[in-house]
């Protein structure tokens, strides 16, 4: 496979997430894979970086070499944030620890999932309409919390805070996603996420147009049309959607990634978009599928740069 990256625009990077090798939840996906396999995975495939995985060790001091080594550079990495329910200042010193890693290896935004209003129990494992919505009066408030709080990222770190639109979280719909969007200040950037978009039921490309400009992390996750049918009609829990594969790598599934391309190419973008697959290595071979979608996202720039 050719390797060429430069068909991508100046300042856009191509990363892939340690999902495909070991999921972050779901502990038994991957559970004898190790690090080492899926950094030279990646690298092999092509890649030139890749997000935080719960293998990873949490000292720069130590992760810095093992990523050098492969060539590797760390795009990101998530946050379980709580603003949804604990102060900034809470928030401020959870983060602390995450916020210092990321800095000392060059990231340049943190992924934000909100974790605080979830469904009790074990909340990945409930039936999505088991959803927690927000009320429409609360979302003005937190909105004003997550920019205190990326206000402070920015300040004290130089990360942006990537907030990641998610099924079974505060912001899943289209309409929650602008809600929030609409209340929050610049310091809040968007995570466009294409997979998490369309299983929620709208095109990733209305993001774009009304949030172009707040992008600043995208993840590249693709969708299978006959899951996301079984998932619906059976009113699944989003582990039980992760097991029965709904969720893959590009190229694999319905999303049309060529509106993502036109997007990153003409809108002055700089940043990582990272090839993203929560699925169990056990049926979908991790090194066979990332080599896969790295063919098919240079493709699909490929086919933009020669309709132009």
């Amino acid at each position: 496979m050719t390797h060429d990256l430069s068909i991508l625009p100046p300042g856009v990077r191509l990363a892939v997430s340690p999902l495909s090798w070991a999921n972050d939840v779901l502990e038994d996906l991957g559970a004898g894979i190790s690090l080492d396999t899926c950094l030279s995975e990646a690298a092999a495939a092509g890649y030139e970086g890749t997000e935080l995985g719960r293998k990873y060790p949490r000292d720069p001091a130590v992760l810095g070499p093992l990523l050098q080594e492969k060539g590797l550079s760390l795009a990101s990495g998530w946050h379980s944030g709580e603003l949804a329910g604990r102060s900034v200042a809470a928030e401020i010193g959870a983060v602390a620890d995450h916020a210092r890693l990321l800095q000392a290896l060059g990231c340049k935004a943190m992924v934000y999932g909100e974790c605080a209003m979830m469904a009790p129990g074990a909340p990945l494992d409930a039936p999505m309409s088991a959803r927690r919505i927000m009320p429409a009066g609360e979302v003005a408030a937190y909105a004003a919390r997550l920019t205190e709080f990326g206000r402070h990222l920015q300040e004290e770190y130089g990360l942006a805070l990537a907030y990641h639109h998610h099924l079974m979280m505060v912001a899943e719909t289209l309409e929650e996603i602008s809600a929030l969007f609409d209340l929050c200040g610049p310091e809040v950037g968007l995570l466009l996420d294409t997979g998490h978009a369309v299983a929620a039921g709208f095109g990733y490309e209305e993001l774009i147009a009304r949030f172009g400009d707040r992008i600043v992390h995208i993840h590249l996750k693709d969708v299978r049309r006959a899951e996301l049918a079984a998932v619906r009609a059976g009113d699944l829990s989003f582990n039980d959607a992760v097991r029965g594969g709904l969720f893959t790598v590009p190229g694999d599934g319905m999303v049309d990634f060529a509106p993502l391309a036109r997007f990153a190419a003409s809108s002055g973008y700089r940043g990582w978009m990272v090839v993203e697959a929560e699925q169990d290595p056990a049926k979908a071979p991790p090194a066979p599928a990332v080599s896969r979608a790295f063919a098919h996202v240079l493709s699909v720039f490929a086919s933009q740069e020669v309709s132009a």
